[in-house]
């Protein structure tokens, strides 16, 4: 049956209206639904987003049919009900049509002073809100409402020239008209594309008579809500004021003043009345859905409902709130997934910094690991160990960080860089260590001569003193801000298994070390994607022996050095394997070129020198020769394997002989050798024939069988481009989109943070490469990579294991492409698994 608009240019909402979210707005269809549910609402009409509209541009529906619609004489609301709550909207007008006489009515029935109360606010917020008359000329005394009342009528006249109305009729207009055009402004507009809302998302108004909170008899107003607003516990919560002229103030979850608590209060005072409210809030929330907040009005002891909205809450107490309506059988496991956003599960993972508690920002720069933390500012890795021996916690401040600064970010609470992005190597440790970090604060001045730094509003930090680490933001604030308490959620791990059902791409976890191995087991992850070797070299004991086998000039010598480096690596593979039973574990071979494990300063040259007992000038000299213009796109990865093939032999040894000791514990295994930075195929066919010379040898030293597979990291635009080439010889292609990104581009992914804001902002870029994957030419490699490789090798097990790997949309185009699993930071598992879940339930829905 067509739907009828009513020719009046407005409709009554009844329980057969025409009333639609897309066209009314969201609140006039909760209305709606209250009505059809039987709620004791008062007469209510709704005006929809084209009748608005049409108001705006100076077509008015029929005043006096819409205020008799409402019942005789009534004082009215006015409220937005725009498609999306969360879009706002302009303010609730409350009263509207007091006047002179109803002034005078209401004194002889309710009493001088609220009858000159209720006058005296509508006049205010009318003057202000529609008049846009100047708010100080209203500020009310608060002592004597018949005086202010007084006054204000007068300063209306003055500043208007004409007298306040009187017709019900011409205030509705006035307010309909100021509320319309106040949400097709420019501020307004700017502030729900904010939102997520399009710039041209429409607004309903909602006209309903007031039911009075005042009365001979009981009366009053009240707001309800059956559930905590900070963690989502059931709990009866909310304001009940008797005799109150206007809506009770939105409430925090521990504020209950008059419903529960306090002399007189509603539960003990009206029973009836309270266990009439939890009905309807059981009723709501079976029927709804949701879990509702409920506006409501006593007048002489008669309960009216005015408006129900979903209860505002945080991330803890949305996930509790989804999974115990899922377990209520009131929504589905998967409605219930749906309604959380994947992104939101960080602030479940770690400590956060208190959004009610004073923020004295000091700093800005790039979020590049969230969550946050207090503690003193340190300069070098050295003294953040020191803090850590003492038992105090430290930040580290520092321009960028390297391989170097390893031990120091273990030790550390938090880091900050000047200089960075998103993919730096302080962000993607940081991540990985669930570590706050904040990179590319280009505005910090650092003196470490001085051990401090300075702000640009001109203050300077010492070494010692307190700052927090919002790394969710990307913030720095000065002093130890208050902190929310990081707490264990189970609802997050019933998530986290209902994702699992539906999902239909895998999630391993990019690591270091075996504790991060753990906190990626604890999340779920289906294995290792990314194991990047070269981060345990850098251990006090092994940094040593390290170097001495970079300054061999031997065979022999770096023959002794490796002897030395075998069995720490073999300790590291068993931890891992261990850590990871029958899930698969990748490990890429040594990538980093050999500079990074040597100083650059006069006193770590000296150090070094002392303890190879080589001349200083010597030592220097071999830095020197080792040094390259661009040593990330020199001697490193496979390149350093052909040359050097000893490191690759030492470290294929190594998984094997770990492979062969945890088999013998019965733990499966399912080691993965992934070959870094490739670019042709000859070095595949190389390297592949070293490592299959190490495995037939260990397998007849130790005479037990294994399995294993070899792999390449896609990280040249060249691999991608001549995958078909590759693929034939290995049994994966795992795209390394960090440095894909930088390659495609011609961007260094340490510096490009000082300008990318800039590029973002001015549209040369949709958003930061390095943040977000570039679907179009980044995306397009992967795509050609995936379609040359599985054409060559059908077989073959296509992956990404960038930072990109824990991004929602990146996991879309990954599904969307075919690829098997997505690898990312242990603490970003949850988010991409949930985010994998979203994308499988919406197919399944759309499809």
């Amino acid at each position: 049956m067509q739907k009828m608009v009513e020719p009046m240019g407005f409709t009554r909402i009844k329980r057969v209206a025409p009333i639609d979210a897309m066209t009314h707005g969201g609140r006039a269809k909760c209305l709606q639904r209250l009505i059809r549910l039987d709620f004791p609402l008062p007469p209510t009409v709704s005006l929809s987003f084209e009748e608005v509209n049409r108001i705006a541009s100076g077509h008015l529906p029929d005043m006096n049919k819409l205020i008799s619609s409402l019942g005789e004489a009534p004082l009215m609301s006015v409220r937005p009900s725009s498609q999306d709550p969360d879009w706002g909207g302009p303010q609730a007008m409350l009263n509207v049509g007091m006047n002179d006489d109803r002034h005078a009515e209401l004194a002889s029935t309710l009493g001088q002073d609220q009858a000159d109360q209720l006058y005296r606010d509508f006049v205010r917020r009318y003057a202000v809100s529609v008049s846009r008359l100047d708010e100080d000329i209203f500020e009310v005394s608060g002592k004597d409402a018949g005086a202010d009342l007084a006054r204000l009528l007068a300063a209306y006249e003055t500043e208007t020239e004409t007298r306040f109305p009187q017709d019900p009729a011409e205030q509705l207009t006035a307010v309909l008209r100021s509320m319309s055009r106040a949400w097709s402004g420019t501020t307004a507009r700017l502030l729900r594309q904010a939102r997520g809302a399009p710039a041209d998302a429409g607004l309903g108004l909602v006209v309903q008579r007031m039911a009075l909170g005042v009365g001979l008899g009981e009366s009053g107003q009240g707001v309800i809500r059956f559930v905590d607003m900070d963690n989502g516990a059931p709990n009866v919560l909310g304001r009940y004021i008797p005799q109150s002229l206007g809506f009770p103030a939105q409430v925090g979850s521990g504020d209950d003043n008059g419903l529960t608590r306090g002399t007189g209060n509603l539960k003990d005072s009206q029973p009836e009345i309270f266990q009439e409210l939890l009905r309807l809030g059981d009723l709501s929330r079976n029927k709804l859905r949701e879990e509702m907040q409920i506006e409501f009005t006593l007048e002489n002891g008669t309960l009216s409902v005015l408006d129900a909205i979903r209860v505002q809450r945080s991330t803890r107490a949305s996930l509790r709130v989804a999974t115990d309506l899922a377990r209520d059988g009131v929504i589905t496991k998967g409605e219930a997934l749906l309604r959380i956003e994947p992104r939101s599960l960080s602030e479940l993972l770690h400590p956060q910094v208190d959004p009610k508690g004073d923020r004295d920002t000091v700093l800005t720069g790039l979020g590049a690991s969230p969550g946050a933390a207090v503690g003193r500012i340190v300069f070098t890795a050295d003294a953040a160990q020191q803090a850590a021996a003492r038992g105090e916690a430290s930040v580290l401040v520092t321009r960028e960080t390297t391989p170097d600064d390893i031990r120091g970010m273990h030790a550390a609470s938090a880091v900050l860089t000047q200089r960075g992005g998103m993919t730096s190597h302080a962000a993607v440790i940081a991540r990985g260590l669930g570590l706050p970090c904040i990179v590319g604060a280009t505005e910090m001045k650092i003196s470490k001569k001085a051990d401090r730094f300075a702000t640009p509003d001109g203050r300077k930090f010492q070494e010692g003193d307190i700052i927090t680490i919002d790394g969710t933001s990307g913030t720095v604030l000065a002093g130890a801000a208050q902190m929310l308490a990081l707490e264990q959620e189970d609802a997050l791990q019933t998530v986290l298994s209902w994702a699992d059902e539906v999902r239909d791409i895998g999630v391993r976890a990019n690591v270091d070390s075996r504790a991060e191995a753990m906190v990626a087991r604890a999340f779920g992850a289906e294995g290792i994607g990314l194991c990047r070797t070269e981060h345990m070299f850098f251990e006090e004991d092994r940094l040593v022996v390290m170097r001495e086998l970079i300054f061999s000039d031997e065979t022999a010598d770096r023959a002794a050095a490796l002897e030395r480096l075998l069995p720490m690596q073999r300790a590291d593979f068993i931890e891992l394997f261990r850590a990871m039973p029958g899930h698969p574990v990748c490990i890429r071979l040594f990538d980093p070129p050999l500079h990074e494990f040597l100083p650059s300063d006069r006193a770590g040259i000296q150090d070094l020198a002392e303890a190879l007992d080589l001349p200083m000038s010597d030592v220097a000299r071999r830095i020197s020769d080792l040094s390259e213009v661009n040593p990330m796109l020199g001697m490193r990865g496979v390149r350093l394997g052909i040359t050097v093939p000893e490191i690759y032999e030492m470290q294929a040894r190594a998984i094997f002989e770990a492979a062969v000791a945890v088999a013998k514990d019965g733990a499966p295994v399912v080691p993965e050798v992934m070959i870094p930075l490739v670019s042709a195929r000859k070095e595949v066919e190389l390297v592949r024939a070293s490592v299959d010379a190490v495995a037939a040898a260990v397998h007849a030293e130790t005479g037990v069988e294994f399995e294993y597979t070899l792999g390449v990291m896609v990280e040249t635009p060249r691999a991608a481009l001549r995958a078909g080439q590759i693929a034939p010889h290995v049994s994966f292609l795992s795209f390394g989109t960090n440095d894909l990104t930088q390659m495609t581009y011609g961007l260094s992914r340490d510096d490009a943070g000082r300008f990318m804001s800039d590029y973002v902002k001015r549209g040369v870029f949709k958003e930061d490469p390095f943040h977000i994957l570039d679907e179009y030419g980044v995306g397009e490699l992967l795509l050609l990579g995936a379609e040359r490789g599985r054409k060559a090798k059908p077989d073959l097990r296509v992956s990404i294991c960038g930072e990109h790997g824990g991004n929602p949309e990146s996991i879309a185009f990954c599904r969307n492409a075919g690829f098997d699993y997505v690898s990312c930071s242990p603490f970003r598992v949850p988010v991409a698994k949930l985010a994998a879940a979203h994308l499988a339930l919406r197919q399944s829905v759309s499809g």
